[in-house]
């Protein structure tokens, strides 16, 4: 099998972790890897706390679609978190996800090795886009009414929201 991103380099098997075989790279260092490998090495493994941010890891992200590299078809991407740009690539084919170089690594920062298929899930990029669209939303009224006033707006706002007759509130207030 070729690497997805050099196309010119063989994977050659490996080891991402005890019990987690992996196909990798030996020139851009990506890894695939077998979500069928990935769950029975989740079902063993302990979940351990790392004390350092994402910002540490060193990664790459591969920003142009690839095929992959055992049915050839275009794997989709995949985001992680909001606070960083790697996305993960997956083959719903073949059940097989493609790592750039220190994905593996970025996952265990953010605590989200032991949770890769969630990440795979409408829900998970569902949540994502959200939380996007409410920090843009934010960013926006910060910008047209100021930080002093956004603070009272959300204030506000979290006040409303206890309130049992938060629709009547905001019926006499979009009267006008």
């Amino acid at each position: 099998m070729k690497c997805p991103v050099c196309t010119t380099s063989e994977l050659r098997p490996t080891m991402i972790e005890d019990l987690l075989p992996a196909m990798a790279c030996g020139q851009c260092k990506g890894s695939l890897v077998s979500l069928l490998y990935y769950r029975h090495w989740a079902e063993q493994h302990k979940p351990e706390s790392v004390q350092t941010t994402a910002s540490d890891i060193r990664s790459t992200d591969t920003n142009r679609a690839i095929t992959c590299p055992k049915c050839e078809r275009i794997m989709t991407k995949y985001k992680l978190v909001g606070s960083v740009a790697n996305r993960v690539d997956l083959c719903a084919s073949c059940d097989e996800a493609w790592l750039d170089q220190g994905e593996w690594e970025l996952l265990e920062r953010l605590e989200l090795s032991d949770k890769l298929p969630s990440v795979f899930t409408d829900a998970w990029q569902r949540k994502l886009r959200n939380e996007k669209t409410e920090e843009t939303r934010h960013a926006i009224l910060k910008r047209t009414i100021g930080e002093q006033a956004t603070a009272k707006v959300e204030e506000f706002r979290a006040w409303l929201n206890a309130q049992q007759q938060k629709s009547a509130i905001l019926t006499y207030l979009y009267r006008d």
